[in-house]
Order: C-alpha cells, then structure tokens, then sequence
C-alpha cells in the first residue's frame, strides 16, 4: 500500500502567495511592497484613516487609506503607477483599479457625530446653507439634495471638500476651510461652494468625482474655475464678511 501524498498547494493559490509573502501591517512594510510593486520617488508612507481620499502624495511622501494594507497585488501595483504615472491616461487608468477595492469591507470608521457649532459658525452655515438652495435652484434646476455643510479647521491647502456618502452610515457632506473663510472673502467662500456642488452634481448623476471633462463641462456652465485648485491672494481689508457680521445679518432676517 503507498504512503499518501500529502498536498502542498491546497486551498486558492492567490491565498498561498499572501501566506508566503506576509501579510502587510505597517506604513513601512506597505513602502516596501509598493516599492517592489514598481514604485520611486517615496521616501516616506502614511497610514490615514480619510474616507474621502485613498491616496495622496506630495513631494516624496504617500499618503494611503490604512484599508489598502490588505489589498492585493494587482491594486498595489495600481498605487505605485499612480504615483509615478507620466500621462493623465495611465493615472486614470490606475486610479480605477485602486477605486474598485472595497476600503469600506475592510476598515469600519465609527460614524462621525458632528458637535454643535458655535453661535458664528452657525451664523455662517445657514448663510452656506442659504446659497446652497439658491445655487441648486437657478444652476441645478433643484436636482441636488440637501446636505450637510461644515467649516473645517483642519483643512490646510484644501479649500473645500465634497465628500460623498459612505457605505457605514456617514451622509454626504460638503466642508469648508475655516482659514478659508478668513483670508479670501465671501465671494471666493461661495465660489469654493459651487465648485463642490458640481461634485456633487457628480456623485448624485452616477460620474466619478474627479477635476475631469465632465467636472470641467458642468464648471463652465454653472460659472466656476473648470480646474482642481486656483490661486488666491488674501482678500483686502473690507472685503471679508466677518461671522459675527454673518451672525448680525442673520438676526435681522429673523
């Protein structure tokens, strides 16, 4: 009678491949995998936890959704072309592939439960509010939906943000820069604001949120800036509605 052959390659061989290789639990393991993955250029990697953005780079450090610690492969491979793509095609093309990795199967934030704003924050975000319903009523033809709005102090380079809902919970939201607010005017405040109502135009038609041909179409016809960022000098003395401005308006409309 022969001995049994014991089996060597049970189970999925994908499954196999990970064992052997090791799973990946640090910033500078998942470096190290990118970088053999194809990636140069990084010195430096970043585990966040921002359910609005998966990877980000600047200078020579990445920025990646902790979820992406578990991700296989092909969408590994992805990030680094991403990062180091010399054409817009080949960046899109990567960021479809890593876009398609369900993050939100893998990491399950807590809901965020904002705290209530201030007497001058509220003041301004009923005023954001205000020309919220006036935007999507005269530019959208009042197909966007309501949604919250918040002012962040958190935001550095970043004038606003669009922000779509996510599968945990989290509604939609649309954030603005607090340091925003006080440098540029409210003009700009409300530019930054219709630039994020086509975004979420975007998401509510079924587009891919992106700076885009069709971000740029939609841009141009509700009157903003067609590009991702725009340059801005601080406002002149006089021409920034201050909140407690806002706050007083607001109370003569009451």
């Amino acid at each position: 009678m022969r001995k049994p052959r014991r089996s060597t390659a049970r189970g999925d061989p994908y499954q196999l491949q990970l064992q052997l290789e090791g799973q990946i639990r640090t910033a500078d393991q998942l470096l190290e995998r990118l970088r053999q993955a194809g990636l140069h250029g990084i010195t430096s990697c970043r585990l966040t936890r921002n359910r609005a953005v998966m990877v980000s780079f600047s200078g020579k450090q990445l920025r990646v959704h902790r979820a992406y610690l578990g991700a296989p492969p092909e969408v590994l491979r992805a990030i680094a072309i991403f990062v180091n793509a010399r054409t817009r095609t080949e960046r899109r093309s990567a960021q479809r592939v890593i876009l398609s990795f369900p993050v939100h199967t893998k990491v399950h934030p807590p809901v965020r439960r904002p705290g209530k704003p201030s007497a001058e924050d509220a003041a301004v975000l009923r005023e954001l509010a205000k020309a919220h319903r006036h935007y999507n009523r005269h530019l959208f033809g009042g197909r966007l939906g309501e949604i919250g709005i918040r002012i962040s102090g958190r935001m550095r380079s970043r004038l606003g943000q669009y922000t779509a809902a996510s599968p945990y919970g989290e509604p939609a939201e649309i954030a603005i820069s607090r340091a925003h607010l006080r440098k540029h005017g409210w003009e700009e405040v409300l530019h930054t604001l219709l630039h994020e109502m086509v975004h979420q135009w975007q998401a509510e038609s079924g587009y891919e949120i992106d700076h885009g041909p069709t971000f740029r179409r939609k841009a141009v016809e509700v009157g903003v800036a067609p590009h991702a960022r725009r340059e801005l000098r601080p406002a002149k003395a006089g021409r920034v509605v201050s909140p407690h401005e806002l706050l007083l308006r607001a109370a003569r409309h009451e």
